[in-house]
C-alpha cells in the first residue's frame, strides 16, 4: 500500500479542497491517501464542513499561525517520515514552500505540485519564490487549464515541463433531475426563470455584478445564490439598494448541490479571477446551460454548444447574454460533454500516472 499525503493551506469549501477530497476519494486500490491543511483545526473544519465528517481520520491539521514560520518545515519532515509518505502532492504555493522542502528532507522523491490558478505571479515576491522553489525542489508541475499552464510558461519562464491535468467532477453525484421538484426543495418559486450561482460570497467571485445585471433583467427572472462569505452583507444592501429583495434568494451554504443545479434555468459565474473552476462543470453535468466570464480557465469548462463565455466585469454584455439563454434556451445537452472531459475519475487515474512515471523515472 503507498501512502500519498496532499497538503493545501486551508481546508474550507472551495474549488481546491474539493478537488483534494475528490482526489482521496478516487484514488487506486493500492494508495491510500490524507489530505494535510497547514491552517485550522480539524473540529472547527468538520463544523463548517460537514462533508469532511467521513474523512477525519485521513485529514491531519497542523493549526498554522499567521506569517512564515520556519518550524514547520521539520514538523512536516517528521510527519511524512512518521507515515512513511511515498508521494506528496502541493496545492498552490504556500504547501510548495513547507511541504516541498520538508519532501525532500524526509527524502520523498515523488512530489508533484499543481497550480490552480496564475494571477498570484503577477507579484514579483511570489514569481520568485514560486521559481526558487521549482529549481530546487524539481517537483512534477501541474497545472489545471492550458491558460494557466500558459501563464506559467509566460511569467516564471522555467524549462520544467509543464503537464495539463484538468480538473474533474463525479458525474454519477452531478445528474440531471425534476426541475419542479428540486425547487419545492430548496422552496424556490417555480413560476419564473431562474439564474443560479454558486461559490463563496467574496469579491473576487463577481456576485454584485450579476446582481446588477439582473436589474436590467424582466422581473420574472429571479437569481438564486448559493454559498457564504464576507461580501454577504453588502450583497444584500445591494439587493435592497437596487430594489431586488423578492427576486434574489440567498441559500447560504448548500449541501446537497446537485438539488441547487437541477432547479435552474441558467447557471452564471461571474467570477473576476478564476484557475479551472468545478461548478460549471457540476452545472453542466445536470444538463444546466451555463455561462461564464472569460477569466483564467472558465472557458475551457464549457461545452461549446450550449455554453457561453463573456468578458468579466460587464454588466451589460452579462445581462444581454442571460436574457438570450433564457429567451432561446439551447437543445444541446452539455452532460456528454462533462462526462468525456470533466469526470474526476479521469483525473485521479492522471495524477495516478504521474505517480507511476515518477516512480520508475525514480
Amino acid at each position: 500500500m503507498k501512502t500519498i499525503i496532499q497538503v493545501v493551506q486551508h481546508l474550507r469549501p472551495g474549488g481546491i479542497e474539493t478537488l483534494s477530497l475528490d482526489l482521496m476519494s478516487f484514488c487506486e486500490k493500492n494508495e491510500k491517501t490524507f489530505i494535510l491543511s497547514l491552517e485550522g483545526d480539524i473540529e472547527s473544519a468538520i463544523n463548517a464542513w460537514p462533508r469532511l465528517k467521513p474523512f477525519r481520520h485521513q485529514l491531519i491539521f497542523l493549526d498554522k499561525k499567521p506569517g512564515f514560520r520556519p518550524s514547520l518545515i521539520l514538523k512536516l519532515t517528521l510527519l511524512f517520515k512518521k507515515y512513511k509518505a511515498d508521494a506528496i502532492h502541493t496545492h498552490h504555493i504556500g504547501p510548495l514552500l513547507y511541504a516541498g522542502l520538508a519532501s525532500r528532507l524526509a527524502g520523498v522523491r515523488n512530489l508533484i505540485h499543481t497550480e490552480h490558478d496564475a494571477w498570484h505571479l503577477n507579484s514579483l515576491k511570489h514569481r520568485m519564490l514560486q521559481l526558487s522553489a521549482i529549481k530546487i525542489l524539481q517537483p512534477i508541475l501541474v497545472a489545471d487549464a492550458e491558460t494557466v499552464a500558459k501563464s506559467m510558461r509566460d511569467k516564471l519562464n522555467c524549462s520544467n515541463t509543464i503537464n495539463i491535468v484538468r480538473n474533474g467532477i463525479d458525474t454519477e453525484h452531478f445528474i440531471p433531475g425534476d426541475k419542479t421538484i428540486a425547487r419545492q426543495q430548496l422552496n424556490l418559486p417555480n413560476d419564473v426563470q431562474l439564474i443560479g450561482c454558486s461559490g463563496r460570497l467574496e469579491q473576487v467571485k463577481g456576485q454584485s455584478i450579476l446582481i446588477n445585471a439582473l436589474a436590467k433583467l424582466p422581473e420574472s427572472i429571479h437569481l438564486v445564490l448559493a454559498g457564504i462569505g464576507t461580501t454577504e452583507n453588502s450583497l444584500r444592501e445591494l439587493v435592497s439598494e437596487l430594489k431586488l429583495n423578492r427576486r434574489v434568494h440567498f441559500l447560504g451554504r448548500i449541501d446537497n448541490m446537485p438539488v441547487f443545479y437541477q432547479s435552474l434555468d441558467v447557471f452564471c459565474l461571474p467570477s473576476l479571477n478564476e484557475g479551472f473552476p468545478l461548478s460549471p462543470l457540476e452545472a453542466q453535468a445536470c444538463n444546466i446551460q451555463t455561462v461564464v466570464t472569460d477569466v483564467g480557465g472558465s472557458k475551457e469548462t464549457l461545452c461549446s454548444k450550449s455554453g457561453e463565455f463573456i468578458p468579466a466585469n460587464n454588466i451589460t454584455i452579462m445581462a444581454a447574454t442571460l436574457k438570450r439563454m433564457l429567451q432561446q434556451p439551447s437543445k444541446a445537452k452539455p452532460r456528454s460533454f462533462v462526462q468525456k472531459h470533466g469526470e474526476v475519475r479521469l483525473m485521479a487515474k492522471s495524477y495516478a500516472s504521474l505517480r507511476r512515471a515518477a516512480e520508475s523515472y525514480a
